[in-house]
């Protein structure tokens, strides 16, 4: 892994060595969606109700990549991310309100030298001021921000011209997509990046979808249940905010109706996959195209009294991800190892037979799609950093290999965690000081920061606030969390120097 900074010169020199590849330039679809959690899929059957029969087609005749995680659970952190194949501390998107830095390579700019056809189609999202056109892309389909689920007076832009939206977001953006597939010759390759703002909240789903699971119950997590002994304070305020379960978003919501309108809302992406998949089958391209699907972060529905993201549990830096090419791998397969945002970039290089020169901290997946036994990383690392606009998450450090999860809270006076995972997929049982797995701690706190110091990690990037604070507490629901008994000390330890005084 190379983990120097990258000039321009030495950007613009590696370009040369992907004309030297002689694999085929395979035809990419990068689908990208907001907030789905990695089982919110009808073959996954946590809710039974939920059905997406596109996304099970693309598990069934693909492969479903069942340990997926980003690095960052954050809308633009994690889409800097798969467009650099850094981490956030590398590549310094750490927010939703700073534009990447000008310069940032990305790697649909290499595809463009290579010979590809780009095109970037929906929510881009790394510094919610401007919808321009960004470098690496031959075609520009964006809005600004988190954009609008029905149309609003910004509208869209095309190609740096400002064009109304007309209709349901997710359709209309596909709409687009496919139209500029079909302006391609058979013979030229592409990229496709099509990032739908689906299924980020509020949720609206299509007039169509409106009410289609109303009536279906919920199952709530087990974990969702409060005074889990070991949970750290912060976890426990966290439920009495706008990222808890009771003060969501300052609203008397309820996670039933909250979830039914997310499915809805799930609806209209899972239906507009299957239209790209009729798409590439009439171009006659279906089983040469390497088709990926994911998601930029997890979301919480009551797992440990919270909703929303940004934390390290599993339902926050977990995602779906599901990749289909006949040509390349069998269908059905199940991918156990853990693959992570970082590794797009990489992945998609291979398959389009390209040599990347760029700095990366993710490498393809690609061999393990095709079931050979490769060596693989045994550990990964995740990072949040507060947010001033969202005060109830900490600056958070993890990591995470198949059996355990360590996490490191920073800048607070509070618990750090360790699960089982084997044992405890629901992270209820905080090992953290079990004498146990104090060795295990030890261990995995050096290779975290040893991880950290290797990618350039251990100074964090601050920027000025920005936008309002989502800080209130319900004073009629939970108080204040005790500090852990762990914290608490003796009740007559004599003053400082007091044996020395003694002595003398």
């Amino acid at each position: 892994m190379v983990q120097s900074k990258l000039s321009r010169r030495a950007f613009l020199g590696s370009i040369a060595a992907f004309a030297q590849a002689p694999a085929k330039r395979r035809n990419v679809i990068f689908i990208l969606t907001d907030d789905h959690r990695f089982d919110a899929m009808g073959f996954m059957q946590a809710q039974k109700w939920l059905k997406t029969p596109n996304l099970d087609r693309l598990a069934r005749e693909g492969a479903h990549l069942k340990n997926a995680f980003v690095t960052t659970a954050l809308c633009s952190p994690s889409r800097a991310s798969i467009l650099t194949g850094r981490y956030a501390h590398a590549h310094k998107i750490i927010d939703n309100n700073t534009a990447i830095p000008k310069g940032t390579p990305f790697f649909p700019q290499q595809l463009q030298k290579a010979g590809y056809k780009t095109a970037f189609l929906g929510k881009w999202h790394m510094g919610g001021e401007s919808d321009a056109p960004q470098p690496g892309f031959d075609k520009w389909i964006s809005f600004r921000g988190q954009g609008t689920y029905f149309p609003n007076p910004n509208g869209l832009n095309i190609d740096g011209k400002k064009v109304p939206q007309k209709g349901y977001i997710t359709d209309e953006i596909t709409d687009y997509a496919l139209e500029w597939l079909d302006s391609l010759p058979k013979a030229q390759p592409y990229f496709m990046y099509l990032s739908h703002k689906a299924v980020h909240g509020d949720f609206v789903p299509a007039e169509r979808h409106d009410g289609h699971y109303r009536g279906n119950a919920f199952t709530p997590p087990a974990s969702m249940k409060p005074d889990v002994k070991g949970r750290p304070m912060w976890v426990q305020n966290q439920r009495n905010s706008w990222h808890g379960v009771e003060y969501p978003y300052h609203t008397p919501m309820t996670l039933d109706h909250y979830y039914q309108q997310y499915a809805e809302t799930l609806m209209a992406v899972d239906e507009n996959v299957g239209r790209v998949l009729d798409a590439l089958q009439k171009r006659g391209q279906l089983d040469s195209t390497l088709v990926i699907y994911m998601g930029d972060n997890g979301f919480a529905f009551g797992e440990h009294g919270l909703i929303d993201k940004r934390t390290a549990y599993e339902e926050s830096m977990r995602v779906p991800m599901l990749a289909r090419c006949p040509e390349l791998f069998a269908g059905g397969r199940v991918v156990d190892e853990v693959v992570a945002n970082l590794d797009i970039m990489p992945t998609v290089f291979e398959a389009a037979g390209l040599r990347n020169a760029l700095p990366i901290d993710g490498r393809s997946f690609l061999p393990l799609l095709q079931g050979k036994k490769i060596e693989w990383r045994d550990s990964l690392l995740y990072e949040y950093f507060w947010e001033r606009n969202f005060p109830q998450t900490p600056t958070i450090h993890a990591l995470r290999t198949d059996r355990f999860k360590y996490i490191r809270c920073h800048g607070i006076y509070d618990l750090d965690e360790l699960y089982d995972l084997q044992a405890d997929p629901g992270e209820m049982n905080n090992l953290i000081n079990d004498p146990a797995h104090a060795k295990t701690v030890q261990t995995m706190n050096a290779r975290l920061f040893e991880i950290l110091e290797k990618t350039g990690g251990l100074n964090m990037p601050l920027y000025p606030d920005r936008g309002r604070q989502s800080n209130l507490r319900h004073p009629d629901r939970s108080k204040a969390a005790e500090f852990p008994e762990s914290f608490q000390g003796p009740r007559d330890n004599p003053p400082p120097g007091a044996s020395q005084r003694k002595k003398q």
